[in-house]
């Protein structure tokens, strides 16, 4: 049985800063501290965290939602890609990120369910803070 979570974050910063860090090489770098190569547009391939993570940008809608392909290197040989929805909601204080990761091989959802927490939502925070 695959594994499958959703967690969010208040970020201090608009649904457009969030949505263009994502999607922006550079800016996906300094916001997470891991070497990501991305892109903003759809079917586009990506990867994040030094090459850890690689997938293809699914659908975009500016500012609102993300769908990606997701998978890392240690996903089991001949496991498809789990999929990763990232929904951007203003409200007070910033934006409301929820992640909504699906089909991830079993026993490894809480894995990166902590990942997300420590190595995306904490750094975001610190990244926007400035």
């Amino acid at each position: 049985m695959l594994d499958s979570f959703e967690i969010f974050a208040i970020v201090p910063a608009s649904p457009k800063e969030v949505y263009s860090a994502w999607l922006d090489s550079d800016a996906h770098t300094n916001m997470t501290g891991g070497r990501a190569e991305a892109s903003p547009a759809k079917g586009a391939t990506f990867t994040a965290w030094d090459g850890y993570i690689l997938g293809t940008n699914l659908e975009l809608e500016a500012n609102h939602r993300i769908v990606q392909a997701w998978r890392t290197s240690e996903f089991p040989d001949g496991s498809a890609d789990s999929r990763l929805e990232v929904v951007l909601e203003e409200v007070d204080g910033g934006t409301k990120v929820t992640l909504r990761h699906s089909m991830i091989p079993e026993g490894q959802g809480a894995s990166y369910q902590q990942g997300w927490a420590e190595h995306y939502f904490e750094p975001m925070k610190r990244y926007f803070s400035r």
